[in-house]
């Protein structure tokens, strides 16, 4: 059977490319889809349970520093009350003496013995002012204690305070531990590094807590939005270096990307890879991991997981197991949590 025209081209072709050398195979195209939703790693009581407790330590430790700087302000206050107090004081002990020593002359007697009406007159007005300055005194004093009463009394308070607020603290530390041990739960070494560029801090309130942030600014990485503060967080990343492929918000499923507050960085250039990063991809890696740490208090972050370890505020790193695949145990990207 004699070949067909088409076969026999086919059949040249390939000689001639054997005559030419190996044949170039194309090495695959890294995917660049974001984890599914499905495949981020945990359960949604999990991500809820650490949620909340990350969110409430972030709150108490909020309190507890807005306390600790009220304490100190009125422990300013109550130095200069005090410092004004040892004034008044010795100033009222003038006002006590001069009292001893008029009271067995007596006013009447200091006027009976004026020599002439215009010492007379000139006794009645400095009599007058020695009772107006002496009342001013007196009342002075007077308020100066009751302000420093109160002083005392509100420090007392700040100090119960911050009492309450270690105790939420360590609360919540419990909680995150205690979600976290279902998962590993370990404590782990984790990615620090001091030489961590600084980012530039996120907008807070007047009173220094975080605003309250919804999805609604444009997604660079996606179609989706954000919130204002997680596109912050991503610009300083870039910023730093981080410039390789992100995915922030995803329709559906649980956690924060739905609502604008997640990212996911890849560790590998080109893309998210079905496989665990090595080489140069997980120093990659580990470098980001360690620049939103050492920012976490500038940037708002909630958590952070990277290479089965998480890391929340109050408990540090932790080892975490979200599932045996690389999306769900986030050994080829780092997960990030916005407050």
């Amino acid at each position: 059977m004699r070949a067909t025209p088409v076969v026999r081209h086919l059949l040249l072709a390939l000689v001639l490319a054997l005559l030419a050398g190996p044949v170039a195979v194309a090495a695959p195209t890294p995917a660049l889809a974001a984890p599914g939703a499905d495949d981020e790693g945990g359960t949604k009581k999990l991500r809820d349970a650490l949620d909340a407790a990350a969110r409430g330590y972030l709150d108490a430790q909020h309190r507890l520093d807005a306390s600790t700087k009220r304490q100190a302000q009125l422990a300013a206050e109550l130095r200069e009350v005090e410092t004004r107090l040892g004034t008044l004081t010795a100033e009222a002990g003038v006002v006590a003496a001069r009292s001893y020593r008029m009271g067995r002359l007596g006013p009447v007697m200091a006027l009976l013995n004026s020599g002439s009406a215009e010492d007379l007159l000139d006794r009645a007005a400095e009599l007058e002012l020695m009772a107006q300055r002496d009342d001013r005194s007196l009342g002075a004093l007077a308020e100066a204690r009751i302000e420093a009463a109160r002083a005392k009394q509100a420090i007392d308070d700040e100090v119960s305070e911050q009492r309450r607020q270690v105790a939420v603290m360590a609360k919540k530390k419990q909680d995150a531990e205690r979600a976290l041990a279902t998962v590993g739960g370990r404590s782990s070494g984790g990615f620090v590094s001091t030489s961590s560029a600084l980012a530039k801090p996120a907008p807070r309130n007047s009173d220094g807590s975080w605003p309250s942030e919804s999805c609604s600014v444009d997604d660079p990485t996606t179609s989706g939005c954000i919130t204002p503060r997680t596109l912050h967080a991503y610009q300083q990343a870039r910023a730093a270096g981080f410039t390789r492929y992100t995915s922030c918000h995803r329709n559906g499923g649980e956690g924060e990307h739905p609502k604008g507050r997640a990212c996911d960085f890849s560790a590998a250039a080109g893309g998210f890879e079905d496989r665990s990063a090595t080489g140069g991809d997980r120093a990659y890696g580990d470098r980001l991991a360690a620049y939103f740490i050492k920012n976490a208090g500038r940037l708002g972050v909630l958590y952070v997981i990277w290479y089965r370890q998480i890391w929340l505020p109050g408990t540090g790193w932790k080892s975490y197991s979200g599932g045996g695949s690389p999306a769900a145990d986030h050994t080829n990207h780092v997960h990030l949590s916005m407050y």
